[in-house]
């Protein structure tokens, strides 16, 4: 076994332990009288933030058309789509660990106006494709190029949240005829270039267990952010968003976490000829703004800053959609090739 997964199953092991030394917690409001059996341990309930809180049921937010796309040769996707307005369509990539929904569901009202709006879950994740191969970026941006062409769609504006920043770029070099501009934000060229970034990826195994215990998650939500800071409208949809969460594979999420730690997107980004803008979270904890201008600076793209962290199109939705139109629009105006 290696240190950091020593490390991090030390780490684990004693906030468990501290844990179970707390007096048990009461039950969330109403659970009682509703006679329902709450999900989850005593580690996993004690590690939960927001226990006090009333759980409620998974009901989502208000959500765009769903629909299943059978794509052949490749599999059933799942997709939103919203809008119809006479512009070129924007397809949405979401992030790693995320779905469509998780990334972009308080974007889809703000984002749809001018233009038709596509959302899709990547392989792997929410209610994408299950495959029998292993996760790879260069299918996932197959994936979107079919998809496309499944639904009519000759162009589109793609836009790319972290993960979906290598995939839609991967999807501009592979499919150039399909890509009418890119816009990559919170994302980066690669993940690997320092020792400590190498070793987080190895952790991939660990991950994968910990994502499939409730605890494991509520301990990686502690680790990983400010769960002091959610706003009362996310915690409305707290328990569809959990659920929707559990949608994904966690085998194939730290496929994807192996595939993001290998990936290089230098040659890639020679490659595409469509407009580029990139879109700058300045505060970003988990992809650092120096590896996001980098990234800008190989595009040669116009540059748009935000203020945020890496949850900044959950957290500060409304200003998050305001940059993301004016990247998007940015791209949209005529102009000749890179």
């Amino acid at each position: 076994m290696k240190l950091g997964k020593t490390a991090l199953l030390v780490v684990v092991g004693v906030a468990a332990a501290r844990v179970l030394r707390r007096k048990k917690r009461e039950a969330p409001p109403g659970s009682e009288e509703t006679g329902e059996i709450l999900r989850g341990s005593r580690v996993a309930r004690a590690l939960d933030p927001f226990s006090h809180l009333d759980i409620g049921a998974p009901v989502p937010p208000p959500l765009p058309e769903g629909r299943v796309v059978s794509v052949p040769g490749r599999g059933e996707m799942f997709v939103r789509t919203l809008g119809d307005g006479p512009g070129i369509p924007v397809l949405l990539l979401h992030g790693w660990m995320a779905s469509a929904d998780l990334n972009w569901y308080r974007l889809y009202e703000e984002l749809a106006g001018e233009r038709p709006v596509i959302a899709c879950d990547h392989r792997g994740h929410g209610r994408g494709i299950r495959s029998p191969h292993r996760f790879t970026l260069e299918a996932c941006a197959d994936d979107a190029a079919a998809l496309l062409e499944m639904l009519g769609i000759e162009r589109a504006i793609v836009v790319g949240y972290s993960m979906g920043g290598p995939i839609a770029t991967l999807f501009a070099a592979r499919h150039p005829e399909k890509a009418a501009g890119l816009v990559l934000e919170a994302t980066a060229l690669e993940w690997h270039e320092s020792r400590f970034e190498r070793a987080r990826w190895r952790l991939m195994g660990v991950l994968s267990v910990m994502l499939r215990w409730q605890a494991g998650r509520l301990m990686l939500a502690r680790i990983m952010g400010d769960t002091g800071e959610v706003s009362d409208v996310i915690l409305e949809h707290r328990s569809w968003l959990e659920g929707e969460f559990r949608r994904s594979d966690p085998s194939d999420l730290a496929d994807a976490g192996r595939a993001l730690s290998r990936y290089d997107g230098r040659p890639q980004i020679a490659q595409v000829s469509c407009p580029i803008a990139v879109v700058i979270t300045t505060s970003d904890t988990l992809v650092p703004p120096h590896k996001q201008r980098v990234l800008a600076d190989a595009a040669d793209a116009e540059v748009f800053e935000f203020d945020g962290d890496h949850d900044s199109a959950i957290v500060h939705s409304e200003g998050f959609a305001k940059v993301t139109q004016e990247a998007i629009n940015s791209v949209a105006e005529p102009a000749s090739p890179r």
